[in-house]
């Protein structure tokens, strides 16, 4: 199949729409850095800790993103949020850069192409996405690429295409294993539409066969460590997200696109679906449908499972209502469509750390808006997401006014050991400056890690009880605590114990307290 035999004609305008939109969004995230009003992230403490362990997987990623975190660094340093948060700004603007050039690339113009950028610019789940450093800020620029490819392929027929489309998916999947989904709607796509006449040519094939061997190391990864990320999953769906319905998820579509979106993308995903002139991007349509069908079946599905596969929608949003909005009096309602989409930005504060804590109080009081989380966790006046921005640097100065209080000869064979990659990537990163070795902890990838030389003779330990550390130690002493005060609430008052006399070596115990979730 050549270029020349399906090519329809190219697009209409050049890329100006695109640049200005891609260049907002990196500007904007950029400030935000620069503001930098709360503070690093849980998560982020533990990719740090996950970029100085170079490998080809982690209990509960693959290991794109830390990769590139461990480049970095080695080259910019990730000492403070704005350096650290870079990537993320860059990959957001990446993301909004391929989503107006979808729509570009299926004949919208530049109206077409605003709209779809600002659709995608304004949603809450992309600001919240690229506001700190994690694999979902690279998974929304990997796999918008990939439907920017796959698009072209769409309207051109160049079969070379199917090289980079295979390429995208495989790194978007290197990245994270959700993209599996996007990689599960191209192939529906192509047997569902007339486009399945790609899958009597070798491409599509070699298309996947490429993305995975790229994939591979991570899957070879996972067989040598007793598939770990199943494992991972499985606990999470069981316990953190138990409390996830279908419902949850389906209606945290609307939430998290932003309420103004959503003409957007339900009138493209029907242009794409109905429309004739749509017809040659029908797979687009399926590549939503199939993740969206699969995220809903699994149960327990959190509604940012599906962030990525809005690019292709937004696009063919904008040219459906570009379409509806041609007349010259219907012409006069696009800047007030275009201007709804923007008032979407309204929504910005509950995804982006731009206002004072007291100030974002006061408007989620007035927005009507409760403190969430995916996880059950009880909260305070802060969602999971902003809380969990606060606490960790007083649990490692805790953590070190304890450690000071040992006698040097105790501190030359003593351990640090907590219960979750937060606190223990507290210590890891806080500790260096406070003479705080590096920290134990069972969860995720710290279990896998293994204790390493220590023996438990002596234990520092941050969080768990008197009834847990007494089966397993001679002497428990109460030592301090770690408080916080805008944290989320099981962070606050953390007790801090001195254990000594393991009843048993801290190598046969490290077995028993294993917790991937």
């Amino acid at each position: 199949m050549t270029s020349t035999e399906s090519a329809l004609p190219g697009p209409r305008t050049g890329v100006a729409v695109a640049l200005g939109l891609a260049a907002a969004k990196l500007l904007l995230h950029l400030a935000t850095n620069l503001w930098a009003g709360y503070g690093i992230f849980r998560d982020e403490l533990y990719y740090l800790a996950c970029a100085d362990h170079p490998a080809w997987g982690y209990v509960d990623q693959p290991p794109l993103s830390i990769a590139l975190l461990a480049v970095q660094k080695a080259t910019l340093g990730a000492e403070s949020l704005f350096t650290l948060r870079l990537v993320p700004a860059v990959a957001g603007a990446a993301a909004v850069l391929f989503t107006v050039l979808i729509a570009r690339e299926m004949g919208g113009g530049r109206f077409a192409q605003l709209l779809a950028g600002l659709a995608a610019l304004a949603a809450p789940i992309q600001l919240g996405y690229v506001t700190v450093y994690s694999m979902n800020s690279l998974d929304l620029a990997l796999v918008a690429a990939a439907l920017f490819l796959f698009t072209r392929l769409l309207r051109t027929g160049d079969a070379k295409l199917w090289i980079g489309v295979g390429l995208l998916i495989g790194l978007a999947l290197l990245n994270k294993v959700g993209a599996l989904w996007i990689g599960a709607g191209v192939a529906v796509g192509l047997v569902a539409t007339r486009e399945r006449r790609w899958l009597r040519t070798p491409w599509p094939w070699a298309a996947g066969l490429l993305a995975a061997a790229i994939f591979a190391p991570y899957l070879l990864w996972n067989a040598a460590h007793g598939w770990p990320h199943l494992e991972f999953m499985e606990q999470a769906m069981g316990s953190k997200y138990a409390g996830v319905t279908r419902t949850d998820f389906v209606a945290g579509q609307l939430l998290l696109q932003g309420p103004m979106a959503l003409p957007i993308w339900l009138a493209g995903l029907a242009w794409l679906l109905v429309s004739r002139r749509a017809r040659p991007f029908r797979p687009l349509a399926w590549v939503w449908l199939t993740a969206f069908a699969v995220l809903l079946a699994a149960g327990h599905s959190k509604a940012e499972y599906l962030a990525t596969a809005y690019a292709a929608v937004f696009g063919a949003g904008g040219i459906a209502w570009e379409g509806w909005l041609a007349g010259p009096r219907s012409r006069r309602l696009r800047p007030v469509l275009a201007f709804a989409l923007l008032a979407g930005l309204l929504l910005a504060p509950a995804a982006l750390p731009i206002l004072p804590v007291d100030s974002y109080v006061r408007w989620a009081r007035a927005m009507g808006l409760q403190p969430g989380t995916a996880e059950g966790h009880e909260l305070a006046e802060l969602p999971q997401f902003y809380a969990d921005m606060f606490g960790w640097p007083e649990k490692a100065e805790a953590v070190a006014a304890v450690w000071r209080t040992l006698p040097e000869e105790d501190r030359s064979r003593a351990a640090i050991f907590t219960t979750n990659y937060g606190r223990a990537g507290a210590i890891d990163h806080f500790g260096r400056e406070l003479g705080l070795p590096r920290a134990l902890s069972s969860h995720n990838n710290y279990w896998l890690w293994g204790p390493g030389d220590a023996t438990g003779e002596i234990v520092v330990v941050l969080g768990l009880s008197r009834e847990d550390l007494s089966p397993r130690f001679a002497s428990v002493e109460r030592a301090g605590t770690a408080d916080c005060e805008l944290c989320i609430p099981y962070e606050r008052d953390v007790p801090i114990w001195i254990a000594r006399g393991p009843l048993q070596p801290l190598a046969d115990v490290w077995p028993e307290i294993r917790s991937y979730n």
